[in-house]
């Protein structure tokens, strides 16, 4: 007698009803109360390892025994905050980064899409761009003290320095990347090289470009800073170096703060306008699989 034949299993098709449930499972998405709530407690952790950490004296491979304590660096921080010299600090510092950072947005993004665009340009400009963009911008300030007759505008320059060739690389290579059937396609319906730059080249390079926002707006605070210690007068940067030289650890730890602080929030600003600017995109969650559409998520 012969063995019963076993029953064959069928793949469902992709249309089937059975087709959803064999699709690889969508990810958990966290509430946004317990998001923040787990950034929170990650703050308050590190926050308690350091008043440990100066509290106890610890002295192993790192030493912790001349670092002020967190609840010392919080007390001089609200003293701080009490004075009108933080807050010209802070006025000046900001005043450089926004100048620099959006002088260099303007012109990184109009170089780079002409050197991706035009090979006259890429020949005329590339060559001396490739050989000073290595150079660190911090390695500018002699050169913005003997070129601008005020630190001021030397710090802007600087500043601007930092933040442009990552804005101009990032859009070259976005611009470059783009598919030529879009292109060709707008030129087929009657459109110009105008049409075709507003409608096609910056929108298709738009996520390129706002990446390179976001690490020329980190670098210019580095380097912003750098140049405020170096040849500043009034600034975070300038204020924390006195600090230090005055052997002030504490107030060293507020300028610190301070510039990580604004740092964030300046980052943050540029996500958040990026984000508004490329609402036609498909957006991922934190695991790193795509989101699932409305109509997905409607659908029992």
């Amino acid at each position: 007698m012969s063995a019963p034949a076993s029953p064959v299993r069928t793949r469902p098709a992709p249309g089937a009803p059975g087709a959803r449930a064999a699709a690889a499972p969508r990810p958990l998405r966290r509430r946004p109360w317990v998001r923040y709530a787990l950034r929170t407690g990650s703050l308050l952790a590190a926050l308690g390892l350091w008043q440990l950490l100066t509290t106890l004296d610890i002295n192993l491979w790192l030493r912790f025994a001349q670092f002020p304590s967190a609840t010392d660096v919080v007390r001089a921080f609200t003293d701080r905050l009490g004075t009108g010299a933080y807050w010209q600090d802070l006025t000046d510092s900001l005043t450089r980064i926004l100048t620099g950072f959006a002088l260099a947005a303007l012109s990184g993004v109009a170089v780079g899409t002409a050197i991706a665009r035009s090979p006259l340009v890429s020949d005329l400009l590339g060559p001396v761009l490739e050989v000073c963009r290595p150079i660190p911008a911090i390695a500018l300030v002699p050169v913005a003290i003997l070129m601008f007759p005020s630190n001021e505008q030397g710090i802007v320059f600087i500043t601007f320095t930092a933040a442009f060739f990552p804005v101009m690389v990032s859009t070259r290579h976005a611009v470059r990347a783009l598919a030529p059937v879009w292109e060709e396609a707008v030129l087929t319906m009657g459109g110009g090289r105008g049409r075709v730059l507003v409608s096609v080249v910056l929108p298709g390079a738009l996520p390129g470009i706002l990446g390179g926002l976001s690490v020329g707006i980190g670098v210019s605070w580095i380097c912003v800073i750098s140049a405020e210690m170096i040849s500043g007068a009034y600034g975070v940067g300038y204020r924390t170096w006195q600090d230090y030289t005055i052997v002030d650890y504490p107030g060293v730890f507020v300028g610190m703060t301070t510039i990580g602080v604004l740092g964030w929030l300046t980052s943050t600003a540029v996500e958040l306008a990026g984000r508004r600017l490329t609402r036609w995109l498909p957006r991922t969650e934190t695991t790193g699989r795509p989101a699932p559409s409305r109509k997905e998520a409607a659908t029992p």
